[in-house]
């Protein structure tokens, strides 16, 4: 944030002033990633399909799953399913997942230039937005091939992916203030991911849990998104607005926390790296 940021942390909240600055590094991260890879983009739907395949077979052939009384026991509607949770579960990863090295891979911007760092989450998160948005474009198309026919509560999609954004945005800033100083960060969160994997439902409905268990799974950051996208396009309602706002003023919080943490320790970044 540097002297640029010293008095309007809260710029980044809503970074309008730095949107090239966030487009190119976002370009570059979509590109850099797929660089040298024979099918290039294509990647970035064959791998969430071949994860879907390997999870249907898992859930639904070998522990014989099911998605709950009212929905059809067809594959493909498994499938659909659990890939909604699937695509959210993956933005999130991604984001958090790299969110400790976002410093770590740019040391010149720290220690030769006066950079706004908060742009690097910006831009994690918008490479991951795009390979999201693809995702989604394919489980839509195969939605309306199973017979979900397009309806108005459709318009409300964006919804679940902006309720989560501060969240995704406030714990990236935090992990990648603190990654420049405690570098196994990167490996506690591999653990804690695979954790939220299976602990968030993505391979079940939040009904099939037990009541005891129902509240701390419905805390779980990934929970109202997931439920709510399903809803929107699986059920084709509107999704309930209660826990998306919830999840979206605790995320607000969460990136104000984040800021100021970043603000606070960036003088030591260059002393470490």
């Amino acid at each position: 944030m540097g002297s640029e940021a010293g008095g309007r942390w809260w710029q980044f909240l809503l970074p309008w002033r730095h949107r090239e600055l966030i487009w190119q590094f976002g370009r570059r991260d979509v590109l850099t990633r797929y660089r040298g890879a024979g099918l290039g983009v294509a990647w970035s739907v064959l791998t969430p399909l071949a994860l879907l395949g390997v999870y249907t077979v898992v859930f639904r052939h070998v522990f014989n799953a099911r998605w709950g009384a009212g929905h059809s026991e067809s594959d493909l509607d498994f499938a659909l399913h659990l890939f909604a949770g699937l695509v959210i579960f993956q933005w999130a990863a991604d984001l958090w997942g790299r969110a400790p090295r976002l410093i770590l891979e740019q040391v010149n911007l720290v220690t030769k230039l006066v950079f706004p760092l908060p742009v690097l989450a910006w831009s994690a998160a918008l490479a991951g937005a795009f390979q999201l948005s693809i995702a989604l474009a394919v489980w839509l198309a195969a939605c309306v091939l199973a017979g979900y026919l397009p309806q108005w509560a459709w318009l409300a999609l964006p919804l679940p992916l902006l309720s989560l954004l501060p969240a995704l945005l406030g714990l990236s800033w935090m992990l990648a203030s603190l990654g420049v100083f405690l570098r196994d960060i990167s490996q506690v969160m591999g653990l804690l991911i695979t954790g939220l994997l299976f602990l968030s439902p993505v391979f079940y409905p939040i009904s099939a849990l037990p009541e005891w268990l129902r509240p701390s799974v419905e805390r779980l950051p990934l929970t109202a998104p997931i439920e709510a996208l399903r809803r929107i396009v699986l059920v084709g309602r509107w999704p309930d607005p209660e826990p998306l706002l919830g999840l979206f003023a605790v995320g607000l919080v969460l990136a104000i926390l984040g800021l100021l943490l970043m603000r606070r320790l960036q003088p030591g970044f260059a002393d470490v790296l």
